[in-house]
């Protein structure tokens, strides 16, 4: 398995060389506590003022047998070039002066208030990482689930896709996400910096519709962001899992008299082989609160030689085959089935 960080940046590392008086850094470590893909993915800085062009090879030459004093054909690789565009996302945090004088105007106190500004920033963003449809809300960007989210054989990455037959409105997903500079990866616009950014405005008179005003401190945080799939053979999705079905879950495990959903590890087998090759960047799987439990409860039965717990990136996890399945609240329980 590829260490972390090993063939592209993270935010972290971003942070690192961009801003070494550590300002940002705390913003990060916290955004990573509530959002694991902020510790886990690949950050490429753009080559665009607002996303990124990469060039994605859809065929390559085969190569010809030829007989002693026989031709050959020239032959040419195929590429498309794929433009991801980055979603700008912003709030204002305000607190009462007198408030914060009470408390003794400490910039530690401050952060403590911002903080579900931060928080409320970092979920709207994993969200948009899965499930972001420009289609949809041209503000945003392209997320996982458009891109990979259709059966019909003539969509490139339908090949991806393991159905787990569910066929109500109460469906989630788990996914297999290889990130690298060179497979998946986030992005920022060309000449930006990468992570959310934090400017302190200072004081400010605000004005009420009453005419009433008093003084605020007012913070100010923007976080420009976007997705790259440059290949999408590094990346597999378990679609149409029933959560109602997988609640059940106990001991026995799949086949079980307390369980009758769908064989969780079948699938996940079935998505791993699905994956080009597991040897290239990071290799996470990511599902949501609800399956995670079920992965737990099946890792605890005596039988199970595919799940256990290991550390990775500072905490213990349960992984499949070695690779660790992080809980990301953000893919939902009430995804619609895909066909």
């Amino acid at each position: 398995m590829a260490t972390l960080g090993a063939t592209a940046y993270t935010f972290a590392d971003w942070v690192s060389k961009i801003n070494p008086d550590g300002s940002i850094a705390k913003v990060v470590e916290l955004l990573s506590v509530t959002n694991p893909i902020i510790k886990d993915a690949a950050v490429v800085e753009g080559n665009l003022p607002t996303g990124h062009k990469s060039t994605q090879r859809t065929g390559i030459p085969a190569g010809t047998f030829r007989l002693i004093n026989g031709g050959v054909s020239p032959e040419k690789s195929s590429t498309q070039q794929v433009v991801d565009t980055c979603g700008i996302l912003e709030t204002y945090a305000e607190v009462d002066k007198a408030l914060a004088k009470l408390n003794g105007m400490s910039a530690e106190w401050r952060a403590s208030e911002n903080a579900p500004f931060i928080e409320g920033m970092n979920r709207t963003m994993a969200s948009t990482v899965f499930y972001g449809n420009t289609a949809v809300d041209p503000e945003k960007f392209m997320g996982l689930a458009p891109r990979f989210n259709s059966k019909t054989s003539t969509v490139q990455s339908s090949g991806q896709l393991v159905d787990a037959g569910g066929t109500g409105s109460d469906n989630s997903s788990i996914w297999f996400v290889t990130w690298s500079d060179q497979t998946c990866h986030l992005i920022f616009p060309k000449g930006g910096q990468s992570g959310l950014i934090h400017e302190d405005l200072g004081e400010d008179t605000k004005v009420l519709s009453s005419g009433a005003m008093y003084q605020v401190l007012r913070d100010h945080y923007v976080w420009n962001l976007g997705l790259c799939v440059k290949d999408w053979r590094y990346i597999s999705r378990i679609i149409n899992i029933d959560t109602s079905d997988i609640s059940t879950t106990g001991a026995s495990g799949p086949g079980g008299a307390s369980y009758s959903g769908p064989n969780l590890i079948n699938l996940m087998i079935t998505a791993y082989h699905k994956l080009y090759s597991v040897g290239v960047g990071n290799l996470v799987i990511y599902c949501n609160r609800t399956v995670s439990t079920a992965l737990d409860l099946l890792a605890a039965t005596k039988s199970n030689v595919w799940l256990d717990r290991r550390e990775y990136a500072g905490e213990m996890v349960t992984a499949f085959r070695g690779i660790p399945i992080r809980i990301c609240d953000a893919i939902t329980d009430a995804e619609a089935r895909i066909t």
